[in-house]
This record gives C-alpha cells, structure tokens and sequence, in this order.
C-alpha cells in the first residue's frame, strides 16, 4: 500500500487504516525516531503517554504494548519490535531546546519536523504532545537520574504497529547532532503501510 524512504532529519505522516500495518524500518542503525499518532477522523483524539505508560506498566515500550489515546482508546498496538524498549519519557527536541541544552543556535529538531507535517492535517503547536522515540534508550538509574544514551539500534532494527482506529501517524526522522541518540550522524529509515 505503501513503501517510502525518509530521509535523515526529515518528517513523514500519513493516515493508516484501521487493522492495517505501519512498519518502521531503521535502515543503517542507531537511529531515533520520534513519533506522535492521533483519530484520523477526530484528531483532537491523540497519543497520551500517562495512560500508554499505566497500561504497559512500564517506561519502555514493547511487543503487545498499546499506544493509547487520552479517552483511553487503542490507537496503535505494537505487534513486532526487533528493538525493545522504546522510550516514552525523552520527549522531542527542538531549536529551544537545542539552544537551551547545548547552545546550539538555528539548529531545528523533531518539534519543527512535527509542525510542518501536521500543518498539512490541520494541526499546530497546541496539538504537539509527549511522544514515543522509537529506537531511542533513556535509561533510568535507581536514584531517578536519566540520560539519553547511546543508539544501539542495529541496520535492519524493524517496529510493526497494528492500527487500531484509522490513524494519523506524524515520524520524525530525528536530526538531532548534539546528543548520541543517532550516534551523532542522522541517517534514512524506511515506512511501510500494508
């Protein structure tokens, strides 16, 4: 239905029907990718990390884990993850922060990414929430200390994604140089819908 290369640093989104596959493909290796889903039909409907976390009983997302919405509703379920472990908490990065964490000027991140492909949908910076990085570690130590770490993420690494709604699915192909999570060199995935 449809088979697509992103390039390093770039957005994607597209709907995904209900009961079909969203497949993401870290085609080279330790490659983050940011990701936010919302109703299609009714997108002020969207992704909530809190109740997603509550229900998984965990931070760090899996096979059989569900991505759900702030009503409470299914949006995605992971159904493959060759990865394990996705992270929930990291967040996205953006110009702001890039300058606020590293003094980075003009140096844009997923936030930008996210802005420019959901305006095409209608949506702006009201609608940009916590979103899951798939790929991407935040390690938390017993003493509540998190870091992002390292990709670790091998060439190949695939998350499969069962629609449970139709679905607007907003990546970010993570730009991001100034911390190790793409190893500090941005490279291309891959975007199934079947």
């Amino acid at each position: 239905m449809l088979n697509e290369i992103v390039p390093a640093g770039a957005p994607w989104c597209g709907v995904v029907p209900r009961g079909r596959i969203l497949r993401i493909t870290d085609l080279h290796g330790r490659q983050a990718v940011d990701f936010l889903c919302y109703n299609a039909l009714e997108p002020e409907e969207r992704y909530h990390a809190p109740n997603t976390m509550k229900a998984a009983g965990t931070i760090f997302l899996t096979t059989g884990h569900v991505l759900y919405s702030d009503i409470a509703r299914p949006i995605f379920t992971i159904i493959e993850d060759q990865f394990g472990g996705h992270d929930t908490i990291g967040g996205c990065c953006s110009a702001p922060s890039n300058r606020m964490l590293y003094g980075a000027e003009n140096c844009p991140g997923c936030r930008e990414n996210f802005l420019q492909a959901m305006s095409r949908h209608g949506l702006g910076r009201r609608d940009i929430v916590p979103n899951v990085n798939f790929f991407m570690r935040v390690p938390v130590e017993h003493d509540g200390c998190a870091a992002i770490a390292h990709g670790v993420s091998p060439a190949g690494c695939e998350v499969a994604l069962r629609a449970e709604m139709d679905a607007l699915a907003v990546i970010s192909n993570c730009p991001q140089v100034n911390n190790p999570c793409n190893g500090y060199n941005p490279t291309p995935i891959q975007v199934q819908i079947t």
